[in-house]
């Protein structure tokens, strides 16, 4: 089973993404944890993404794309894909419907956690405390939440119009989000 789970920065796709992992023994495709292993090995693309990054835009979608095709392509992760992040753009949306397609893969699920800006923008000053993360800061937060909901207006569309689309409350509690995501999946 492949899913998408889909939201700003900040709205607990992360999360949600490791309790489903250990459900359902699949791998969770952190488009932001790629990002940050390719910034941490300081390699030229890493010094790209450090360029977006610190000015709030999204990665470029070349550089994100060829990282998933290298997953998506992986034969030990076939039908077995939680996205965490991915796609951000619908440009990225339409790529791995054809990256599935060759592989003879499809979404089954796509979870949206729609969350408000003062919300997220609370949840990331916690998340930057305890993880200590250095893309979280509020400008760049701000910066972020409001580059998404106007890139990713696409994508919701995209998706939205599918029977295996659920739209979340982001901001109910951990357990909550779980519950009903488990609920849709049957587990």
């Amino acid at each position: 089973m492949n899913l998408i789970l889909f939201g700003p920065p900040g709205a607990g796709k992360g999360t949600q993404a490791k309790f489903l992992v250990t459900r359902l023994n699949n791998f969770q495709i952190s488009t932001g944890d790629m990002l940050r292993d390719e910034i941490q090995k300081n390699s030229e693309i890493g010094k790209r993404i450090v360029e977006d990054m610190s000015d709030g835009r999204f990665v470029n979608d070349e550089i994100v794309n060829s990282l998933i095709e290298k997953v998506v392509f992986d034969p030990d992760m076939k039908n077995k894909l939680i996205f965490d992040g991915y796609p951000r753009s619908l440009t990225q949306a339409k790529n791995l419907e054809k990256l599935l397609e060759k592989t003879n893969q499809k979404i089954d699920y796509v979870f949206f956690l729609n969350v408000n800006k003062a919300t997220i923008i609370k949840r990331i000053e916690q998340r930057k405390t305890v993880e200590n993360r250095s893309d979280d800061d509020l400008d760049t937060i701000i910066k972020r939440y409001d580059k998404y909901m106007i890139t990713t207006k696409p994508v919701l569309d995209f998706y939205s119009k599918n029977s295996n689309f659920f739209e979340l409350d982001g901001s109910s509690k951990i357990e909550e989000i779980t519950a009903k995501i488990n609920n849709f999946l049957n587990l």
